[in-house]
């Protein structure tokens, strides 16, 4: 006779990798723990669906609630479902994750679930200086891969800049993005010949004692054909 099995039921809690550029290099929100498990610990901004609020609803509260950030200006998209029985020692918990992405966002501000909220330098291989609770560094691993994916196939990264940017500053976000230096001239002549990737604009910036930079905006495309992809 055949052993029934009852379902086993996963509460669903959702989890945010935010990346922006401070200070030139790639930095990744974090939060320390103000309760268990894991008390004291750094980990990803996150928490519960309490329905019937949607899973991007959650996503946008958590934000507010434990950074004190207004989620609602970034770009935002869902990553992946984690859903591994012992990732979380409370139960089977099912995570949610999502990646924002915008330019050099402010000192977050802790709130309720959080002790402490800051932002993180990543190395050059995505990592923070010291483990994150549950699963978090392999979302945070995975939502880095997605962004660096993204800069090849999309103009995400325009996501990183201001309304308005030199073409310094937009190569920049690929170069601390992808880790890798390119080549200035060959970098201007990829993105201008990508069509609506950028918008000339009139306006001008300086940068140093040199000429002034024009400054660009981001265009009307969705994806970049050819793509941009990495060295």
């Amino acid at each position: 006779m055949a052993v029934q099995r009852l379902p086993t039921l996963f509460q669903i809690a959702v989890d945010l990798v935010i990346l922006t550029i401070r200070d030139d290099r790639l930095h990744v929100l974090q939060v320390v723990r103000g309760k268990d498990p894991f008390l004291g610990g750094r980990a990803l901004p996150g928490g519960f669906v309490r329905l019937p609020e949607g899973l991007e609803a959650t996503a946008l509260r958590e934000l507010t609630e434990e950074t004190g950030l207004d989620g609602s200006t970034l770009h935002l998209e869902q990553l992946r479902t984690y859903i591994a029985a012992d990732r979380d020692p409370r139960g089977p918990v099912a995570s949610v994750a999502y990646l924002a992405i915008a330019p050099n966002l402010p000192t977050p501000v802790a709130g309720t679930d959080a002790a402490r909220a800051h932002w993180e330098p990543l190395d050059d291989a995505g990592r923070t200086a010291d483990p994150l609770a549950f699963d978090h560094d392999q979302i945070l691993v995975d939502g880095l891969e997605r962004a660096r994916a993204k800069l090849e196939f999309t103009p995400v990264a325009a996501a990183f800049c201001g309304s308005t940017f030199t073409m310094t500053e937009l190569r920049r976000v690929y170069e601390i993005v992808w880790g890798v230096p390119l080549d200035p001239p060959n970098f201007h002549r990829k993105i201008t010949g990508t069509s609506g990737f950028v918008v000339e604009t009139d306006a001008h910036r300086a940068l140093g004692a040199g000429r002034p930079a024009r400054l660009y905006r981001r265009g009307t495309a969705k994806s970049l054909h050819p793509p941009l992809l990495r060295p």
